[in-house]
């Protein structure tokens, strides 16, 4: 990626008006005339668009020439402030709909009520005027969005859904009012004429209803956003020369000292300095059970403070504690597209037009035989049935439900094309460290070479080991803690990479190393210290650089523990018929001992990070067949691979290097929930294709339905109203899904 992409700042946006997938379109294609924008995502579900700024220098002009390019084609535009809690308007809008639609309901209602008697008892239908009185409210009124939008899709060059149903209920409207016009006014005719109206105000009552639906049903499918965002406290409990003060959490800063009673929410990111409690985060983790704080403990913003009161040193607030990046991460999720919707927002873009044209043949079909009043009925029919709502709403609505119920089980996918990719992973290759294991290691055996002892050992290794973040090298300064070791911090420190894996350093001006069994190799020096008892632990090599040669000073042999749940983990990948294999820098009788423990029958040991890698490339071809490979690691070390892999998965506490080149982060430890990913990706891309089918099922049937004058305008409405309301439900169901772990 050049520099100049690599500036790009993503802004979103309020996006109200938009009622299908052409007006996605159309929203999408306005934004991104205005010059100096990368990229533009409109989501129909979340109402809103994400938009890539090419200079976020001009953040300020770019935010208003984007409101006015939204508004000038129809829509409405807001800027949503990432300093601020979004606004939910969703509630009042959902009462706006609900009571336009009860209103058009109880105007609509002695209509269908006088067509039905009347088709029982002959005469009984309403005098025209009064039809006309009722259904004209509802028209115009009602019904008036759909011709302010329609008029500005047609005056930008556009179709969408308000033009049709604005085409299709006018048409039933205004042949009756011909009609009757021409009843009162004609000397010859003595007879009403059959009239149309309750077609053009049911149409206009089924689609409000529809609308009202939607929202509701869209409202549950981003309610995660929300759920997550209400776990920031508005107001703190600061400590100021020991004395406790109420302020905006706004205030706060990193350094400052808040006090969180029982019962509330933690405000930050932090260090418990006093206090101890159990910390409930299943918001945030899907742990159920709560954890344990004492003094020391890390803390995460959002959790909840269940019996103690804590006082918390703050170390991260706003846009960088963990609960944001957890947000910033199910809102990116939500907001994007997945390459199946890209396929149908092309579709959209043609179908409108097309629709139009099909009613058009309709109706000149039907006149040119004589059936003036039937073809347009008809056309208005073909109009109503093939609004392309269903459409548009199908993917987005199954994405932000299926994401949002991830993220509630501790799984944060981190864009449409992940979970897409997810739904077809055959092979998942895992690091062992910290990923099937816990990754919590303790010294079992210290083994010097001949002229040294185990305390010099352990006190050079403990040494080394001060600079480092890695399990080893907790493990070695807990055990020279317990042997009341003096340490040396050392000089010019790095990680090894070239030369298989460790760390080194300079300790009194003398180089050492200490790695693995490939790095120890690489020296042309023999690993045969450790004893047969060790067969089977972590090995690790201390060396030194002396006298212009290396020499081995000794190893050290590390125990870790399987991870709870992983052989379960492991049997339920293999039920979904997906290969497990690992991969790691350690020895071979250490993976052989995992992988017999949770019954993987092939792995890779000695590997380096360039070697996962290569591992991970050669597992996605086997037998000439191109496989789809999913990458599980927590650490720097697995970072390539997880890059190379078709999808990257960092576990639970790994690094932040991990996190930001994996697709997925699973917020637990827990292997288990690697099955959990694939299974919700699956479902979510199940109720996709399942909405889809329906959209294009109701299209396909009522259309010819339709043109052949077996299917009338008011039954249309309410058809094309529950093919909205049926796809928006059915990926609702995702709302039910966890995981099982």
């Amino acid at each position: 990626m050049s520099d100049e992409s690599s500036m790009t700042q993503m802004v979103d946006f309020s996006i109200s008006g938009m009622t299908c997938a052409s007006c996605v379109r159309r929203v999408e294609k306005v934004i991104k005339k205005v010059e100096g924008i990368d990229e533009v995502s409109v989501n129909l579900t979340l109402e809103q668009a994400r938009v890539g700024l090419h200079d976020p220098k001009l953040l300020q002009q770019k935010i208003g020439e984007i409101e006015t390019a939204v508004t000038n084609a129809g829509y409405k535009a807001t800027w949503i402030n990432p300093e601020q809690k979004l606004e939910d308007h969703s509630e009042s809008d959902q009462n706006k709909d609900f009571w336009q639609w009860v209103i058009a309901g109880a105007f609509s209602l002695p209509l269908v009520i006088s067509m039905i008697m009347d088709m029982v008892h002959p005469g009984w239908m309403l005098p025209g005027w009064i039809q006309f009185a009722l259904a004209t409210p509802v028209q115009f009124w009602l019904g008036r969005h759909f011709y302010v939008a329609g008029f500005r899709a047609v005056k930008a060059g556009a179709g969408n859904m308000d033009l049709l149903v604005a085409l299709g209920s006018s048409a039933a409207w205004i042949l009756s009012t011909v009609l009757l016009i021409n009843y009162y006014f004609s000397p010859t005719t003595h007879m009403e004429p059959h009239l149309y109206y309750e077609s053009s105000s049911l149409i206009i009552t089924f689609i409000l209803f529809g609308h009202w639906l939607e929202k509701r049903a869209r409202h549950k499918a981003a309610s995660s956003i929300r759920a997550l965002q209400a776990l920031r406290p508005d107001t703190v409990c600061k400590l100021v020369n020991d004395e406790e003060v109420i302020v905006s959490s706004d205030v706060m800063m990193v350094g400052d000292f808040v006090v969180v009673r029982p019962g509330e929410r933690i405000p930050c990111d932090g260090i418990v300095s006093e206090g101890e409690s159990a910390v409930d985060e299943s918001m945030l983790t899907g742990e159920a059970v709560p954890v344990e704080k004492v003094k020391g403990d890390g803390v995460t913003g959002g959790s909840l403070n269940a019996n103690g009161r804590l006082v918390i040193q703050v170390e991260k607030t706003g846009k960088e504690t963990r609960l944001a990046s957890i947000v910033q991460l199910v809102e990116n999720a939500q907001a994007s597209k997945a390459p199946i919707q890209k396929l149908v927002d092309r579709i959209s873009a043609v179908f409108v037009p097309i629709v139009i044209i099909v009613a058009l043949i309709t109706f000149f079909g039907w006149w040119a035989n004589g059936y003036l009043v039937e073809g347009l009925l008809h056309s208005a029919a073909v109009l109503v049935i093939a609004c392309p709502c269903a459409l548009g709403l199908a993917t987005p609505t199954a994405l932000a439900t299926g994401c949002g119920a991830a993220a509630r089980s501790g799984i944060l996918i981190r864009d449409a094309e992940a979970l897409e990719r997810a739904a077809h992973i055959q092979v998942v290759g895992f690091d062992k460290t910290g990923t099937l294991t816990q990754g919590k290691l303790s010294v079992v055996l210290v083994v010097p070479a001949k002229d040294f002892n185990e305390l010099q050992v352990l006190k050079w290794t403990a040494s080394l080991s001060l600079s480092s973040e890695h399990p080893l090298a907790k493990a070695l300064l807990h055990k020279a803690q317990e042997e009341n070791l003096s340490l040396i911090t050392p000089e010019s420190f790095r990680v090894i990479k070239e030369q298989g894996r460790g760390i080194s350093g300079l300790i009194d001006g003398i180089p050492y190393l200490f790695g693995n069994q490939k790095m120890l190799e690489s020296f042309g020096l023999a690993a045969n210290l450790l004893p047969m008892d060790a067969q089977g632990a972590t090995l690790s090599w201390l060396v030194r650089y002396h006298n212009n040669q290396y020499e081995l000073l000794g190893g050290v042999a590390f125990e870790d523990h399987l991870r709870e749940g992983a052989k379960k983990a492991i049997a339920e990948l293999q039920a979904k018929q997906v290969e497990a294999v690992i991969l790691t820098g350690d020895n071979a009788q250490a993976a052989q001992k995992v992988a017999d423990a949770v019954g993987i029958h092939e792995f890779y040991a000695n590997l380096s990070p360039e070697d996962k890698q290569t591992y991970i490339v050669k597992l996605g071809q086997k037998n000439g067949q191109k496989r789809s490979v999913a990458m599980v690691g927590d650490g720097i070390n697995d970072a390539p691979a997880l890059a190379a892999a078709d999808l990257g998965i960092a576990i639970g506490e790994g690094t932040d290097v991990a996190a930001e080149v994996a697709g997925v982060v699973l917020m637990r430890n827990h292997p288990g929930l690697v099955a959990a990913t694939i299974d919700i990706a699956q479902k979510t891309r199940k109720r996709i294709k399942e909405g889809l089918f329906w959209a294009f099922f109701y299209n396909i049937i009522g259309i010819p339905l339709a043109v052949f004058g077996l299917l009338s305008p008011a039954v249309a409405g309410g058809a094309m109203a529950l093919s909205s309301v049926c796809v928006v439900m059915n990926a609702l169901r995702l709302l039910r899904w966890k995981a099982h772990i």
